[in-house]
């Protein structure tokens, strides 16, 4: 018997808050998953919920209200008692693992649906904690710490590689310093970092008005009773001249500003991954097939360049190259990282205006890490369909020196 493919036959998006002063500050994080994972098993009415093999829930930084284990806890919530639910941490890809996931066990011959998921609300982390998991670091690494705030402080010219003198690299280096280490090892200059950055601000905000972002959110019901149906984030009218007078936030001689970076943000997805058996038993016709995914290391300091090796692990397994991909998505946690990215794919100049990112990205939208995952794969069929067009790369850059990828195919 051939193994059936993987495909995604409901997608569900919550609006993206601002963190703690936003449209989702007063949300639990379990609460707004819920919403989003009940939305996307309401797009498809044939599917009795109790076939649901696993609800999967990403989530980049599970602690405090996170913890536990919200996937679980999400399907109680729902009354899904007979669906088990686990959490899943891969930070920023953590639920672009959850669909991985769900696409294995399915190619494995382990289960027919599966709910991947991700939620992250930035505005409920631990008060006076920067992440949600205070105290957790191994002091194993407080050399390497200490060495990336003496290199913040002093600033750098050229961004050294502490393996080269067996030293450890900063397992836990903040994500600011690593996209300012990957400006500097790939000579990315401020100017473009902002141009990118308008630019991203500039097409979401066409978008919104064009009505493309309406398409793919799924309104949220606050505590009170009030509805939130669009992003806070999304800068309208942002110029290069406004852009270019903030000022460095990493490190004093630093390029990366709060303009050319994604802001903190809370938000959820939900998706539903299905046999095409049981699609086709259901009478369901599948949004998109999961081709490949892809999944790579690299050094924790420079780890906005994840998104070239996982690409093309990607790629080469699917049999495809860059051109054969008409959009791409690669998340804008820094312009400083998605510009040698792209560059590392292959794309051209123009395959980067006419490819990437063309509606915007998390520049503009936001990025709330758990979330994410989900969110550009409802973005990418969004654009998909919008462009009526059939192939699209979905990537990203992770926490920890990782790069994520996965490579869909629109089927309706």
């Amino acid at each position: 018997m051939a193994t059936p493919d993987a495909v995604i036959v409901s997608a569900a998006r919550s609006p993206i808050g601002r963190a703690r002063k936003g449209t989702l500050a007063g949300m639990r994080p379990d609460d707004l998953a819920a919403q989003m994972v009940r939305a996307a098993l309401d797009q498809v009415p044939s599917l009795p919920p109790e076939e649901v093999e696993d609800l999967m829930l990403g989530c980049g930084l599970p602690g405090g209200e996170q913890g536990y284990n919200m996937g679980r806890v999400v399907a109680v919530q729902l009354g899904l008692d007979t669906v088990p639910g686990t959490t899943i941490t891969r930070y920023c890809s953590s639920s672009l693992q959850t669909i991985r996931m769900a696409a294995h066990a399915i190619r494995a011959g382990e289960g027919d649906v599966f709910v991947a998921a991700g939620v992250e609300t930035v505005s409920r982390f631990e008060k006076g904690s920067s992440d949600g998991l205070p105290g957790t670091q191994n002091p194993l690494f407080d050399e390497a710490q200490a060495r990336t705030a003496e290199t913040a402080a002093a600033g750098a010219s050229e961004w050294h590689d502490p393996r080269a003198d067996g030293l450890l690299p900063d397992a836990y280096i903040a994500m600011g310093q690593t996209a300012e280490n990957v400006a500097l090892l790939e000579n990315v200059s401020r100017e473009e970092m902002d141009r990118f950055a308008v630019r991203s601000q500039n097409l979401a905000e066409q978008s919104h008005a064009d009505g493309f972002w309406a398409r793919e959110i799924t309104p949220v019901t606050l505590p009170d009773g009030s509805v939130i149906s669009a992003d806070d984030s999304p800068r309208a009218g942002t110029t290069y001249e406004g852009i270019a007078d903030l000022k460095p936030v990493f490190r004093p001689d630093g390029r990366i500003t709060a303009g050319n970076a994604c802001p903190l943000n809370d938000g959820a997805a939900a998706v539903v991954v299905m046999s095409s058996t049981r699609a086709a038993d259901l009478g369901i016709t599948p949004l998109a097939r999961i081709v490949s995914t892809g999944v790579t290391g690299l050094s924790p300091e420079i780890m906005g360049l994840g998104p070239i090796g996982a690409s093309q692990q990607a790629l080469r397994r699917a049999g495809l190259s860059i051109d054969d991909v008409d959009l791409v998505e690669i998340n804008e946690a820094f312009a400083a990282q998605v510009i040698p990215s792209a560059r590392g794919l292959g794309l051209s100049d123009s395959g980067m205006e006419s490819k990437l990112n063309v509606h915007g990205g998390s520049i503009a939208v936001g990025h709330p890490f758990g979330m994410t995952g989900a969110r550009i794969a409802t973005t990418l069929l969004n654009g998909l369909r919008a462009k009526d067009a059939t192939i699209g790369l979905e990537t990203m850059c992770v926490g920890g020196g990782q790069g994520m990828a996965m490579i869909l195919e629109r089927l309706s």
